[in-house]
């Protein structure tokens, strides 16, 4: 099987997919029009990506069965095409969590200690100790976080060693999760803005979050608060965060944002960090030793996974209710020809299977065949399938509930 790494992915994940048997083609630099070139000629099965973008024309051009993002979230990937095509998306969750969270704590206490003009002063050879021993200290001062998921989570344990109280948007959370967090819960992010005196954003970037902070989020924060973003730049709208700064005193360390350039180096020309209070990073998040070969081994074993089973972990794009309406359940013995007679009997009544499981029992003489089909069989169909084969033991049809 062919793999192609269009991204970096640490030496440990190339080797361990080479030892495993793949066909690894390392093209780190690939993009755009070569990308979709090299995917139609290579033939390779399986794309592995960080933040190259993965477009349709890329989806379809091929024999890709799985694209697999070296990291979290898919938002650089038509996920779209992928499920159009049958194509499994896969991402790994959770491996870069502890990174991102350390560098939100970086990016507060160098906000609150004014650690990235101060070092600039010092390098330009300017003596301030008068203005840069102001700072507010974090000790004590309320953290709101936007969406407890890994992410979210390592940030509330870094943050109760810094004496820090917590308040939790996130969608779905519970009360009593809340409470086992040691987190007090609020019901909406502008209730969350209007609570603390720091706020880090720890979503990912789905329709419902996207612009989710905006004006009215911001407008309800405190005077001078402090807003840091290691998730996603399309989750603000950074007009608002912009106007929050000049009129609201808000400060601002953003590791990601809008006009961000695409490749490893590039200029920036963002008016966002012309303002004063607000510093930022080069997306750097996920960047550390720790997590990239964390996020290397999950990526072999996503590709291992899928070589053996033909089904990936982490996959995003699988349906997550099907349109199945009634279950047929067919007992029979495990011979050559039974369950295809059955597929031909729906077929030819127009019967739209679903999903289908064959359960063989010990000693491999009978089984079980459970098909998800999308409405009941007719009477006539069912009695087609009893009388299609002498292997046929019993047929049953059962609605979904």
């Amino acid at each position: 099987m062919k793999v192609l790494v269009a991204d970096k992915l640490e030496d440990s994940g190339r080797r361990g997919l080479a030892e495993a048997g793949f066909e690894v083609l390392y093209e780190p630099e690939l993009t755009g029009d070569g990308l979709t070139k090299a995917i139609a000629d290579s033939g390779a099965e399986v794309l592995i990506v960080r933040s190259t973008k993965v477009t349709r024309a890329m989806l379809e051009g091929g024999k890709l069965a799985l694209v697999v993002r070296a990291g979290a979230g898919t938002n650089t990937i038509d996920v779209k095409a992928a499920s159009e095509r049958g194509i499994q998306v896969a991402n790994c969750p959770g491996k870069n969590a502890i990174a991102v969270a350390e560098l939100a704590f970086a990016l507060m206490l160098a906000l609150d200690r004014h650690v990235v003009d101060g070092a600039a002063d010092l390098r330009d050879g300017k003596w301030n100790k008068r203005a840069y021993s102001k700072a507010k200290g974090l000790f004590g001062r309320t953290l709101g976080v936007l969406g407890a998921g890994n992410i979210g989570r390592e940030v509330i344990a870094r943050a109760k060693a810094f004496g820090m109280p917590v308040v939790v948007w996130s969608h779905g959370m519970t009360n009593e999760e809340a409470a086992e967090l040691g987190v007090v819960r609020v019901s909406s992010p502008t209730e969350l803005a209007a609570q603390c005196d720091v706020l880090t954003v720890h979503v990912a970037l789905v329709p419902e979050t996207r612009g989710l902070i905006g004006d009215a989020f911001f407008s309800a924060m405190r005077q001078g608060a402090y807003f840091i973003n290691t998730s996603r730049a399309e989750v603000i709208d950074e007009a608002a965060l912009e106007r929050a700064v000049r009129e609201r005193g808000v400060r601002a360390g953003l590791d990601v944002f809008v006009g961000e350039p695409e490749g490893g180096t590039g200029s920036v020309s963002a008016k966002i960090f012309t303002l004063p209070g607000v510093i930022g990073s080069h997306h750097i998040g996920a960047s550390t030793d720790q997590a990239q070969e964390a996020t290397a081994a999950e990526t072999v074993r996503i590709v291992l996974s899928f070589r053996d089973t033909r089904r990936a972990p982490n996959v995003v794009n699988l349906a997550k209710k099907s349109k199945a309406t009634h279950l047929l359940v067919v007992r029979h013995y495990d011979r050559v020809g039974v369950l295809a007679a059955v597929f031909d009997i729906l077929k030819r009544a127009g019967v739209n299977v679903q999903e289908t499981e064959n359960i063989v029992f010990e000693g491999g003489q009978a089984a079980v065949a459970r098909i998800h089909v999308d409405h009941a069989a007719a009477d006539a169909d069912l009695e087609s399938v009893r009388a299609s084969s002498p292997h046929v033991l019993d047929v049953a049809m059962v609605p979904i509930h």
